[in-house]
């Protein structure tokens, strides 16, 4: 069983650079900015006003008024994403063994926005405890992955993944997982955040964490820019359906890559900081390329973390240095985060779709905003600044970190 390979069958995005695949795909490969002046609230005594939210969006052009008012925000972008990604594998609902299809989702702080509007509500009172029946549903990180296999009727392995940014990698990560030891034929996973609040930002803020380049918020993301301040705080979600190879060819389903493996690791050195060595970045790329059964030089592209801090840019760089040696600089190398901004645990989610939508296309979405080089990097290293490059790509490697020195790595690969 552990020789089952795992294919993706469907995807499904919803970003601060568009509210579906291809949106989301024109956007990136273009080198859009998806940061703005926050909308959600008065960000006007914060010392970061803007944020990378998702646009133009109305949750009843996808689920009913009263049902999307049971859901937190993160909750409703889970359910519209994964919506397009069933869609889009094919999957016959009628047909398929239900009680083989199971789903695994991540979010790393879950209902907060609920959170807040209901503890707010309660201080501001008289003391007497009117806490809307829903509060509790509502906020649990896990709540997403339930309703998800209420709305298909998904009966198999069903649960929740928080590892604050690598949630939804390390989500992808065990449905491979699941699929890999027979334990299920499909999996929906990824995972979906939606803190752009008072509560996330002020915490952020406090932390020194965020980009205050309220000036000029679409180029405040810049990983790798000698200048760069901060992160730039997203929202949204992805999803991708994954699929026992055999599976899918019995029911023609279209394949659009394969996940090769993955890794996961810990810094076990502080709560919120990096490795200095890049240690736990390290070994989770190795343990990727070793469960992959690939060699360094087999990876065309890197979906970095890449989330334009002062430490953690020059860390995972060092750590790629280490893993991949000269073969480093043969490698495209990017962050879509200087567009999208850090969606926290659904970033792996819509990265690990970049990657799979870069071996397809056969292009590498670039880093934008680069202004300054830092001396830092290596001239040589290819960052793809700025501007999308073509090539071709047969396998792609997504890295993503957290706080609490969570580390996790995912491959795509070309499916051949």
């Amino acid at each position: 069983m552990l020789s089952r390979r795992v294919v993706v069958t469907g995807i499904g995005a919803i970003t601060p650079i568009g509210n579906n695949v291809q949106d989301y795909w024109n956007a990136l490969s273009s080198g859009v900015s998806g940061a703005a002046p926050i909308t959600q609230f008065d960000a006007s005594k914060f010392k970061t006003q803007f944020a990378c939210e998702v646009k133009n969006f109305d949750v009843t052009n996808f689920i009913d008024r009263k049902e999307a008012r049971r859901m937190d925000r993160f909750t409703q972008f889970a359910m519209v994403v994964c919506d397009e990604a069933v869609k889009h594998s094919q999957l016959n609902l009628e047909t398929v063994n239900k009680d083989r299809v199971g789903v695994i989702w991540g979010s790393g702080i879950g209902g907060l926005k609920t959170f807040l509007d209901e503890v707010t509500a309660f201080a501001k009172g008289d003391g007497t405890p009117r806490f809307s029946p829903f509060f509790i549903p509502m906020m649990i990180a896990d709540i997403a992955a339930g309703l998800i296999s209420i709305k298909y009727g998904f009966r198999g392995p069903n649960f929740a993944v928080v590892s604050a940014c690598a949630t939804s990698t390390n989500a992808i990560a065990d449905a491979f997982y699941y699929i890999k030891m027979g334990k299920a034929d499909m999996m929906v996973t990824g995972g979906s955040e939606a803190c752009v609040n008072e509560a996330a930002v002020g915490g952020f803020n406090s932390m020194k964490a965020l980009s205050e380049r309220n000036d000029d918020p679409s180029t405040a993301s810049r990983p790798f820019d000698l200048n760069r301040d901060g992160f730039v705080l997203g929202e949204g979600a992805g999803a991708l359906v994954l699929e026992e190879l055999e599976h899918a060819l019995a029911r023609g389903a279209t394949i659009y890559g394969e996940i090769g493996g993955a890794g996961a690791s810990a810094d076990a050195y502080h709560m919120t900081a990096p490795h200095p060595e890049g240690l736990g970045a390290t070994n989770v790329m190795r343990y990727a390329l070793e469960e992959a059964g690939l060699k360094p030089e087999d990876i065309d592209y890197i979906n970095v973390h890449g989330t334009s801090t002062p430490l953690g840019d020059p860390q995972e760089v060092k750590a790629i240095q280490n893993v991949f040696g000269e073969h480093a600089f043969k490698m495209n190398i990017s962050s879509t985060k200087s567009m999208t901004g850090h969606l926290l645990g659904g970033a792996g989610a819509i990265e690990a779709i970049a990657c799979l939508l870069a071996i397809n296309k056969g292009i590498i979405p670039p880093t934008i905003n680069h202004f300054t080089d830092d001396p830092a990097f290596d001239p040589k290293l290819n960052l793809t600044f700025n501007n999308a490059q073509h090539r071709e790509v047969k396998a792609a490697l997504s890295n993503t970190f957290g706080f609490g020195g969570h580390n996790a790595s995912v491959i795509i690969k070309k499916y051949e």
